[in-house]
């Protein structure tokens, strides 16, 4: 039911595009719609990589599941960035590792069975890569707390700890495919899809998704003031729910059906993987537009980023599954979410 769903809401897309482009909708209502149609193209996008997955194996399958599952994050941001809207690109980013730490996580842990072994090394050593990337967000933060947090010294700040990033998370890629690689390669199954459809769904549906994410960055200030909430709370939770919305999804499907390793990875993974390789390829590729992003976040930004590490730190750290330890990771999130409220834009 939910994958005749997903497919029936991909004919948003063309239904967006056609009254962005064919009538004079207002811009309140093309956000809501540019938001929905979104969420079936993050799962189309992750639907054509675990397919071209059955032909490449699982090596270079997670390979491609890592690059282009983030892509709706990747694409808002950078349209985002070209808008000179700094403070929905550092929101969107820092929503989407804390919604896949708490959220997600949490509604996993809730739906899935209580007491049930997962993957605690693994896990841990991903969440101490968030860690990580959260200590080091804290060097271009410094330098753009006082003044402009976009000025040039934040910029420069930003990129060596950037490539750090990107080098770690290569590191880690590269020791996942010598893993793999040693693994038996498995023939694909008989309802995969061919290499050729699969490639073409992912092309498809990239395009697609940059096309509808400019239309959502675009119509955002406009349904933020409407909803009276600032551009950056909007984005810190709205944006990023969003953006990760199939994935999400899948994550607790997953998690209902007893499959907790694979469920919890998922949303772990995806939390370390906007961390080390969305957030320093958003900064780097923003070297290409007149006003690049500082990874300048603020204290309440990193604090809550740290605070959701340290929270799935302590959940996983007995190595099995508890809903009552989820419930308290979903009330961290909206604990979060009132600090963001309350806090408003920077």
């Amino acid at each position: 039911m939910a994958r005749k769903l997903l497919w029936g809401s991909l004919l948003l897309v063309p239904v967006t595009i056609a009254i962005d482009k064919l009538t004079d909708a207002g811009e309140v209502a093309l956000f809501v719609l540019s938001a929905l149609s979104l969420i079936p193209l993050a799962w189309l996008i992750g639907e054509a990589t675990e397919h071209a997955a059955e032909h490449t194996g699982p090596g270079i399958g997670g390979f491609l599941n890592a690059s282009f599952g983030n892509a709706p994050e990747l694409i808002v941001a950078l349209f985002a960035i070209g808008a000179n809207l700094p403070v929905v690109v550092r929101g969107s980013l820092a929503g989407s590792v804390i919604s896949n730490l708490l959220l997600v996580f949490g509604v996993t842990q809730i739906a899935g069975p209580d007491g049930k072994a997962i993957d605690r090394r693994s896990l841990l050593v991903q969440i101490g890569l968030v860690g990580l990337a959260v200590a080091l967000f804290v060097i271009p933060s410094v330098a753009g707390y006082s003044g402009d947090p976009d000025r040039h010294a934040a910029v420069v700040a930003s990129v060596p700890v950037a490539i750090v990033l990107l080098l770690v998370y290569v590191a880690v890629v590269g020791r996942n495919l010598q893993r793999h690689s040693e693994a038996e390669r498995k023939p694909p199954s008989a309802d995969a899809w061919t290499m050729a459809v699969a490639l073409t769904a992912l092309g498809i549906a990239t395009v697609a998704t940059a096309w509808i994410s400019e239309i959502l960055v675009h119509s955002l200030h406009a349904f933020a003031t409407a909803v009276g909430l600032s551009e950056f709370f909007i984005a810190v939770v709205v944006v990023a729910i969003v953006g990760n919305a199939a994935e999400h999804g899948g994550a607790i499907v997953i998690a209902y059906a007893g499959k907790m390793r694979l469920a919890t990875e998922i949303a772990v993974s995806s939390s370390a993987q906007v961390a080390l390789l969305v957030v320093p390829a958003v900064t780097l590729l923003g070297l290409l537009f007149s006003h690049p992003i500082a990874l300048s976040f603020r204290w309440t930004e990193l604090v809550a980023m740290g605070v959701a590490a340290a929270a799935a730190a302590a959940v996983v750290w007995n190595g099995k599954t508890s809903r009552r330890e989820g419930a308290l990771l979903v009330l961290v999130y909206g604990l979060t979410v009132a600090g963001f409220l309350v806090y408003g834009g920077r």
